[in-house]
């Protein structure tokens, strides 16, 4: 491996000899530089060199002088201000050049060490210390995973899972990242029969402890949030999961405090259809149906699915006991977007004040149908670094700023997320089952029970039964459903794609976050 070479500039050179000879014998090459400008033509025609030690106070270029050129001319190149000043402007200068790191003369050889490290050697031992952090944490989540788990249990596992995936996407050396989506794929393994068990109990009242669901979201977490005088803002973005929470979060950090970091759990299907109408208007799907007949539109009718859901809203308001001035806006590109934020001010004699937007589903499902959106989004780390990209530069960021400067509540939730798909499972059905790879419904579905979650009495499952032997079935985990009669051509072409629908621990438990401006 070849050495590591600094480039250190001090018109004082020769006075820090003892130091390079210091440096020296721990296995660096030091080269030296009496002047800004020469330190400038060195890095100009050395590429070879690792980090820049540079004194701020030498004659002719000074030291911040010196450290713009550098960054112009390589902008990564790490550079450590070395200085006898403690003027805090000229500490603001050089942060704001982006440092590496900044020492008050004197200093000693270990000082200079230590900064040397933390410069060149941060990204290898933050990686070091994560890989060992998480093979210590693999054996006790291994275990908990096998264990007979509480819903809220589960959401604190899927939460920790989260963290690590967000810890290896910073991380040089993936070598445990392996490790961790085979215990991701195994903790969706034991989440899918604990749902297969359990979801008929909660929605039945059988569980006297079920989690808050899609039909209870308003009911139970969000009308205490009315309570105060200040405007309340739900801003739900379709199918964002908690990672993708978490990714975005600090954007947001910087003009909001996060109240509280909660999830629910979706109702079954996950898909928008079922899962958002139930938040809007608390009720299941089923009662849906029967309750407003001319509202609902079943899988195999023709229509819009989610047009109503203003007014659903407005009817579970008031019977919870709010009757409040309210704004309903769903954006479904980016005019709309760019024509809400700029008339965010007049929504703020509402009192409530909804916002849909429904841009992430639009990117999950351009992931099947767009090759450019294919390549942006070839996994789960790439899937969170679009999102944020999307996040940082959309009009809904753009709202949600401005919202900072006044006296409102946020809520930020989804109705549903998604999960990466790879192993195809086999079904029959006849020309009127629904085309959603995660979910079938219908009255002649055939498939192999042990590869589903199937629900055949869709009553007790608050579905809506079309026909005397209509059943739902779920993919479970990563899976998707591919028809025997085109099996080559669903699995090229839909698998490593973001669907919902189904059961997993990325569509089902989703966040629930409440903000309040700094």
């Amino acid at each position: 491996m070849d050495k590591i070479k600094i480039l250190w500039a001090d018109d004082e050179i020769a006075l820090l000899k003892p130091h390079i000879l210091f440096l020296e014998g721990k296995g660096y090459e030091v080269v030296t530089a009496l002047s800004g400008d020469e330190a400038i033509d060195f890095v100009r025609e050395d590429r070879t060199i690792n980090v820049v030690l540079l004194d701020e106070n030498m004659p002719g270029l000074s030291g911040l002088e010196t450290l713009l050129k550098i960054k112009q001319s390589n902008s990564e190149l790490p550079v450590i201000m070395i200085t006898k000043s403690e003027e805090e402007h000229i500490m603001d200068d050089a942060i704001g050049g982006k440092i590496a790191d900044y020492l008050i003369k004197p200093v000693n050889p270990n000082q200079i060490l230590l900064s040397l490290k933390k410069a060149l050697d941060n990204k290898r031992l933050v990686s070091e210390k994560t890989n060992t952090d998480y093979r210590k944490e693999f054996g006790r989540i291994g275990m908990t995973i096998n264990d007979n788990l509480t819903w809220e249990e589960w959401a604190e596992v899927y939460k920790q899972i989260i963290y690590w995936e967000l810890e290896m996407d910073k991380l040089q050396d993936k070598s445990m990242l392996e490790v961790l989506k085979m215990q991701k794929a195994d903790a969706n393994h034991q989440f899918f029969k604990f749902i297969e068990k359990n979801y008929v109990k909660w929605l039945s009242g059988k569980d006297p402890n079920p989690p808050v669901m899609s039909h209870t979201l308003v009911k139970n977490k969000f009308m205490k949030e009315m309570e105060g005088s200040e405007s309340v803002f739900f801003i739900l973005i379709d199918n964002l999961r908690f990672d993708q929470w978490k990714i975005i979060q600090p954007l947001l950090q910087e003009y909001y405090k996060v109240d509280s970091e909660e999830s629910y759990f979706s109702i079954l299907p996950t898909a928008t259809q079922y899962a958002r109408n139930a938040i809007f208007s608390g009720f299941m799907p089923s009662e849906i149906e029967k309750r407003f007949p001319d509202k609902w539109l079943n899988d195999e009718e023709e229509g819009g699915k989610n047009l109503h859901e203003e007014a659903f809203m407005q009817a579970q308001i008031k019977r919870l006991g709010k009757d409040v001035k309210m704004s309903y806006n769903k954006i479904t590109n980016f005019a709309a977007g760019k024509k809400l934020a700029d008339n965010v001010n007049n929504l703020l004699q509402n009192k409530l004040n909804v916002i849909v937007y429904n841009f992430v589903d639009m990117l999950s499902h351009a992931r099947t149908e767009m090759e450019v959106i294919r390549e942006l989004a070839e996994n789960e780390s790439a899937y969170r670094s679009i999102t944020y990209s999307w996040f940082e530069h959309s009009p809904l960021f753009d709202i949600i700023k401005q919202l900072s400067a006044k006296k409102v509540k946020i809520i930020i939730t989804t109705d549903h997320g998604t999960v990466h798909v790879k192993e195809p499972t086999k079904i029959l059905g006849d020309k009127n089952v629904n085309s959603n790879l995660r979910y079938k419904q219908g009255k002649a579905l055939d498939y192999n029970s042990k590869e589903v979650f199937e629900i055949k009495n869709p009553a007790e499952a608050f579905l809506p039964i079309q026909h005397p032997s209509t059943r739902f079935v779920f993919a479970r985990e990563d899976r998707f459903f591919a028809y025997p009669n085109n099996f080559n051509y669903y699995v090229n072409y839909y698998k490593n794609t973001f669907q919902h629908g189904g059961v997993s621990l990325e569509e089902i438990i989703i966040p629930y976050i409440v903000l309040s401006p700094k």
